[in-house]
């Protein structure tokens, strides 16, 4: 595939993963052309020397690979608006669109392009995302260089499609869930001392570390657990009180209550 990229929706999602692709090097700006109905909000990128556009008929003819970026109630319009744009033996359609389906695409387009689903996480601003993909009808190459791509941005994993849904829960509600026991962790730090900032601080760039522990060394968390645990310590201590509090059992409830929310909708 060549290198050139075209992402149709230059919104918060859209630029963010143009901005991380110039940041990480993997692809030059020149070589990134980004469309959006209102233009003159990609200044930012056009100085640093990527391509705008106001026509998303562009992005097909500019580039092999185009990155769906827009808003979920607007795939049917432009998708359908660019049906006679694809080749089916040139592109390769990225979709980063929350809650539409591959089927849902292919039916829009009417072509066999391959087509990836690809499931990031608001961390994708700053390179940290944790990103999905699903593909249909592409090869092994073709799908290696979109993980590539998001790879850049984060880590990424190839998953089935039917597990979608259930990757939203984990890796883009997981994030406010996320963030929801760090503010905990924060209000917990105040009452025993430290200050608003310090409590951030600390908290934060201990759940990182501790994130970073898996990720690097590919240790279960028991593992690292079992480190700071001491007979009689007080680590231990306050992990049996959460328990007894209902941690992780309201943890794997609210898990599976958001999942059922995403099935019945």
């Amino acid at each position: 595939m060549n290198k050139k990229i075209a992402i149709i929706g230059g919104g918060n999602l859209g630029t963010a993963i143009a901005e991380g692709l110039i940041q990480s090097g993997f692809v030059q700006a020149k070589h990134i052309l980004v469309t959006k109905r209102n233009i003159q909000t990609l200044h930012g990128l056009e100085q640093k020397g990527v391509l705008v556009s106001d026509k998303n008929e562009e992005a097909l003819r500019y580039a092999d690979l185009v990155i769906l970026a827009v808003k979920p109630f607007q795939v049917n319009d432009i998708l359908g608006s660019l049906r006679d744009e694809f080749k089916e033996a040139k592109h390769v359609l990225v979709s980063v669109v929350t809650g539409i389906s591959i089927g849902s695409i292919a039916s829009i387009i009417g072509k066999k392009v391959p087509i990836v689903r690809a499931m990031p996480n608001t961390a994708i601003a700053i390179q940290e995302s944790m990103t999905c993909l699903a593909a249909h009808n592409a090869n092994d190459d073709q799908l290696q260089y979109v993980q590539d791509i998001f790879d850049q941005l984060g880590k990424a994993v190839k998953i089935d499609e039917k597990l979608m849904d259930a990757a939203t829960v984990l890796g883009a509600c997981g994030t406010a869930f996320a963030m929801r026991y760090i503010r905990a962790n924060i209000q917990g730090g105040i009452e025993i001392g430290f200050d608003a900032a310090t409590a951030t601080l600390i908290a934060a760039q201990t759940v990182k570390g501790a994130a970073e522990l898996l990720l690097k060394k590919g240790s279960h968390p028991e593992q690292e657990i079992d480190k700071v645990t001491t007979p009689k310590g007080c680590t231990i201590a306050g992990l049996n009180e959460m328990e007894h509090q209902g941690f992780s059992s309201s943890l794997i409830k609210g898990l599976v209550a958001s999942y059922d929310k995403i099935a019945k909708d």
